[in-house]
């Protein structure tokens, strides 16, 4: 790893995480909503798969990187605009991390390396943006989904299971039994939810 570049990069992600106007509140202190996130994925990592590459380290403190400067509603607030609030997201989060790296001293091979998985580029078949994948799904198990039911309260079963099953399908098999073998902390009221879910 090239300690003085990665150390460069990390810190500016977290800087710009830190500008986020939006706050969190974890065990009684308010955190930047996406610095909170990046943290949250960099410690996911470690836990899931500590002898991540680096690229996969940098990438997963970025992935989320100054994402409230592209806010849900400019984009029609349907399917189609969710989607191209998606899209437009993952294009700008990975230019923000290529930038910021370039400015770290990275050379292009490793920012492009970064900026793919950043972009959700080759789930399934790129390793380095499927274990980004895996280890942001299973921080929205842990620390969000949750949150996220606690919005819907309107959801019914029949609308929440597709909607579990659309995760756990973006997820390897071995982030699959890393959830279920308790190495996460699941949502205590949607487990039952949850396994009904992936279990078919």
């Amino acid at each position: 790893m090239t300690q003085g570049h990665y150390q460069a990069a990390i810190a500016a992600f977290d800087k710009a995480n830190g500008e986020d106007p939006n706050q969190e509140m974890h065990e009684g202190k308010a955190y930047p909503k996406e610095l909170l996130y990046s943290l949250r994925m960099g410690e996911m990592q470690e836990r899931f798969a500590p002898d991540a590459s680096e690229a996969v380290k940098l990438a997963v403190r970025a992935q989320h990187i100054r994402r409230w400067m592209i806010p849900r509603n400019e984009f029609p607030m349907d399917r189609q605009g969710y989607l191209q609030w998606r899209t437009r997201l993952y294009k700008f989060h990975a230019q923000t991390a290529g930038d910021l790296m370039r400015e770290a001293g990275y050379g292009e091979e490793m920012v492009e390396r970064v900026m793919t998985a950043v972009s959700k580029k080759g789930l399934k078949v790129n390793p380095e943006t499927q274990l980004m994948e895996d280890v942001g799904d299973l921080v929205f198990l842990e620390h969000y989904m949750m949150g996220f039911a606690s919005k819907h309260p309107e959801y019914s079963e029949e609308k929440w299971i597709p909607i579990i099953n659309k995760t756990w399908q973006k997820m390897s098999p071995r982030a699959q039994e890393f959830a279920l073998a308790g190495k996460i902390k699941l949502p205590e009221a949607l487990v039952p939810l949850i396994l009904k879910a992936v279990q078919g």
